[in-house]
């Protein structure tokens, strides 16, 4: 069976060397250095067990820049392009997809789209009346970054957003693809299944906002916020996961698809979708007034990359504060991941001992150990420290 695989990020290079044991895939992407990347077993991300896979002979995955070649005689062709959130429209840019869509149409009317890209509700239905292909199915991903193939192998389900004649083959595809055992596999209509999505990163917002909120009460009141949490997780019911404080939620996922589901509550009544919007707006104002109530005139901050062990940094909260405190303090950033001395204007030390040396006070979002001797220097959230 060929799959084409549309979208060489995490989503679709997870995906792709995930079915090629069982299937031929075809990678396709319009960045020809990715492309080549691939044809040289050599990983365009960060995220080890991908460059294991990669790596790894066995694993015929072949990419290219030619759609005619890519799509046809595909019986199955996954698109995982980037939508990212338009404030304006308030709504998810698409267009990457629809640019897909009637290429799709073009070389290869009679096969199965597969949706992996994050959508609005609704999105699928739309997509049915405008473009005609056998189908069309909304299969949603919970992947995280630099762990995208292994939460891929071993999903805590698979969400097949369909329950009409294809839907039962999909499913097979994905569940004989995947490691784990006795997956569940959950048949729901399309617009329930882009649901799903935006229901649970909101709901890990939520529980970012929830522990966040819990900091600035502690803070505020001079109580141990690693006290408080460790007696509210003890609840099984609470638990004790994605309770630690931090500068805010970031990244690709959480902050668009929080804002999208809150967009599509229009016309419906809601407190809370609007509360884990909202959270994470004065998580970064408390944060940045922490910040500057400091008597000193340089500040630096530690890795602009979203979480520990990635390697991008767009939609990072650091940048958020960043772009706030560069108007009263002198900045420094540290990103070995930049070459250049000044990036989007800012000044970059990359040796670290310069860094440390010229900063007075270090921003983490996380600690580190390269941190622990400038203990005495170091502003993070990071409570759990010991998980270094």
């Amino acid at each position: 069976m060929k799959i084409c695989v549309v979208g060489i990020g995490y989503v679709g290079l997870a995906n792709a060397l995930m079915l090629c044991k069982n299937h031929e895939v075809v990678l396709l992407d319009i960045d020809a250095t990715k492309v080549d990347k691939i044809n040289q077993k050599q990983s365009p991300i960060k995220d080890q067990m991908i460059e294991e896979y990669i790596a790894d002979s066995s694993n015929m995955v072949y990419a290219t820049l030619d759609k005619e070649y890519a799509y046809k005689g595909c019986d199955y062709i996954i698109i995982a392009t980037p939508t990212n959130y338009n404030e304006n429209t308030q709504y998810f840019d698409t267009k990457s997809i629809e640019k897909v869509m009637e290429d799709i149409v073009k070389f290869n009317k009679n096969t199965i789209v597969v949706i992996k890209s994050t959508i609005p509700i609704g999105y699928t239905k739309h997509l049915k009346t405008s473009f005609s292909v056998k189908d069309i199915i909304f299969c949603p991903e919970f992947l995280r970054e630099g762990s995208a193939l292994y939460d891929n192998l071993y999903p805590s389900r698979i969400i097949i957003g369909s329950k009409e004649r294809y839907a039962s083959k999909i499913a097979e595809i994905f569940a004989s693809s995947v490691l784990k055992k006795d997956v569940p596999v959950l048949f729901m209509n399309s617009e329930e299944a882009e649901s799903v999505k935006l229901f649970s990163n909101t709901y890990l917002a939520m529980r970012v906002g929830f522990f966040n909120e819990l900091d600035m009460f502690a803070q505020k009141n001079n109580l141990n916020t690693e006290d408080i949490i460790s007696g509210v997780c003890a609840d099984p019911r609470i638990g004790k996961y994605y309770n630690n404080p931090s500068f805010g939620y970031g990244g690709y996922c959480l902050p668009k698809d929080s804002k999208q589901l809150l967009a599509n509550f229009k016309e419906t009544p809601n407190a809370l979708i609007q509360a884990i919007v909202k959270t994470n707006e004065l998580r970064k104002e408390f944060i940045i007034q922490q910040i500057l109530s400091k008597k000193i005139d340089t500040v630096g901050f530690y890795r602009l990359i979203m979480k520990h062990e990635s390697d991008n940094f767009r939609n990072s909260v650091m940048l958020d504060l960043i772009n706030e405190i560069q108007k009263y303090k002198k900045i420094f950033i540290y990103e070995p991941l930049i070459s250049d001395v000044c990036y989007n204007g800012y000044m970059v030390e990359n040796n670290f001992n310069n860094f440390v040396n010229k900063s007075e006070l270090i921003v983490a979002n996380r600690m580190d150990k390269q941190l622990l001797s400038y203990k005495d220097k170091i502003y993070t959230s990071d409570i759990y420290t010991s998980d270094i």
